[in-house]
């Protein structure tokens, strides 16, 4: 069997490839009408992605063996549970533009589609670093024991309302286009000719917009959620990425692992959203998740260097991440947080 430069048949990427993009085409179809998604349908449509991702890690255990299907299955949950606080942050962004319950999945097709081409991008660069030696892994230790650092102070201060407006991705949208303030449809962009006959309405008569003659385009509020969504998700593939490639090097299995989290991340908001009061400590098992993969980059780093002969092994991992994510959501429904 002809394998590929990145270590697998060349039959194993065919197959992931063809369940990537029948994957992205069924989310596509199913979910490009403006309706609102219930929990129901959303707590289904999560379920779906989880068997999408299942059906891989059995073609992997059945053609390479259990030990790739549970680094499989390793990096997936990771990445699922580390994307929590990241859909999070989503929640804020659409509450601080206001965004409607029916138009908050395609602002979130968007910025999946976005997340997995800047994981890619990052995956391809971080399993290349990591051929530079083991100082690079420690140098990954220290970014993602350093992203928990700021996770748990963070979590220590109280929630306050950020300002959007002084976002770099906001500033930077600004910069290229005026800006109208209302959301118009699902529109990102409005033309000139639009832009004025909202503003002949009178309802509108109080607006006041800077406008640009050379503009050809105005950028609504979803435009600026998308471009926010965007650049946030960059910033945390710095401590996402490496936290993966600390469970396997293969860029197929990491980039795969990956790439089926992020598919269902979409419905997954929409089940957070609605369970989020009652899962109040899952942000918690995230930052602990994060220490021990901080923990097995160490180790992994100080063996090569001075051979000590302590790791921890990949169905060590599995069990971690999976006992972690059960405590914590044991904790949320044993401990409720009291409503005040």
């Amino acid at each position: 069997m002809v394998s590929t430069h990145i270590g697998f048949p060349t039959e194993t990427v065919t197959v992931f490839v063809i369940l990537a993009i029948a994957a992205i085409a069924i989310d596509l179809f199913m979910h490009r009408s403006d309706r609102p998604i219930t929990l129901k349908n959303a707590i289904f449509w999560s379920l779906f992605w989880i068997l999408i991702a299942m059906a891989f890690a059995a073609f992997l255990y059945f053609h390479h063996g259990s030990e790739t299907a549970s680094l499989f299955i390793t990096g997936y949950v990771l990445e699922k549970v580390l994307s929590i606080d990241n859909l999070f942050l989503m929640m804020a962004i659409f509450s601080w533009f206001s965004v409607p319950d029916h138009y908050r999945h395609r602002i979130l097709y968007w910025g999946v589609i976005g997340a997995m081409v800047f994981r890619g991008i990052f995956v391809a660069i971080g399993t290349g670093l990591l051929s530079l030696g083991p100082y690079v892994e420690m140098i990954f230790a220290l970014v993602v024991a350093w992203s928990a650092v700021m996770m748990l102070k963070n979590q220590k201060v109280e929630e306050k309302i950020e300002d959007y407006s002084q976002h770099l991705a906001y500033r930077l949208v600004k910069r290229f286009f005026p800006l109208w303030p209302k959301i118009q449809g699902h529109a990102f962009l409005l033309t000139q000719k639009e832009v004025d006959a909202e503003l002949s309405k009178p309802e509108n008569k109080d607006i006041m917009i800077g406008r640009n003659s050379k503009a050809t385009y105005y950028a609504t509020p979803l435009l600026l959620c998308v471009a926010i969504i965007e650049l946030s998700d960059v910033m945390f593939a710095f401590d996402s990425v490496p936290a993966i490639i600390a469970v396997s090097r293969e860029p197929l299995i990491v980039y795969s692992a990956m790439m089926f989290a992020i598919l269902g991340l979409r419905t997954l908001y929409f089940v957070l959203e609605a369970l989020k009061q009652y899962l109040v400590y899952l942000e918690k098992a995230v930052v602990i998740l994060l220490f021990f993969i901080a923990i097995k980059l160490g180790l992994n780093a100080t063996d090569h260097l001075w051979q000590h002969g302590y790791s921890i092994s990949t169905n060590m991992s599995l069990w971690v991440v999976l006992g972690v994510l059960a405590l914590g959501v044991m904790a949320s429904v044993l401990f409720p947080k009291k409503k005040l």
